[in-house]
């Protein structure tokens, strides 16, 4: 068995995050289009989603020892 390497959990919970943050976009378009207005909480929603899969991204390269920069 080999071993797992510590950027594994972190590149799945940013692959989880940019899930979320495509669906709640998705949401915030279909709520907006029915004249809704809770498709603000959705767009909130994208844009944390969003950053934490930054976020999770920029640790599993870090863990790795790339370059975070650039």
């Amino acid at each position: 068995m080999p071993p797992t390497s510590p950027t594994g959990p972190a590149r799945r919970l940013a692959l989880y995050a940019l899930a979320v943050c495509l669906l709640a976009a998705a949401a915030a378009v279909i709520s907006f289009a029915q004249g809704s207005w809770l498709g603000i909480v959705w767009v909130l929603l994208a844009g944390l989603s969003s950053n934490m899969a930054w976020y999770y991204l920029k640790r599993g390269k870090a863990a790795r020892g790339d370059s975070v920069t650039g």
